[in-house]
């Protein structure tokens, strides 16, 4: 049996922003996106400027249900992800 771990990869990163300053929240996109193409990248966030900055694809979880998924122009005017996040301002 082989006891060492397995890589495979993939980074999680769940509200990484808390507590953060502006310089911080930019210096962590940077980050995230220059793991990109090299590691998958699961990122569990609310800011949604961030989530515009790194994302390639989004998931919309309501309720423990997915509502959307798609580019960040799809959510941003996806009328069910608008209902229940954005409100009518879209993505700021």
């Amino acid at each position: 049996m082989n006891s060492r771990p397995i890589w495979v990869g993939m980074i999680d990163f769940l509200t990484p922003l808390s507590g953060m300053t502006q310089a911080e929240t930019h210096k962590t996109s940077l980050i995230v996106n220059n793991l990109k193409g090299r590691h998958t990248i699961v990122v569990v966030e609310h800011d949604m400027a961030f989530v515009r900055e790194i994302a390639e694809r989004i998931t919309v979880l309501h309720l423990g249900q997915v509502i959307a998924e798609g580019n960040v122009e799809q959510i941003e005017t996806d009328p069910k992800v608008r209902e229940a996040y954005l409100g009518s301002k879209g993505i700021s």
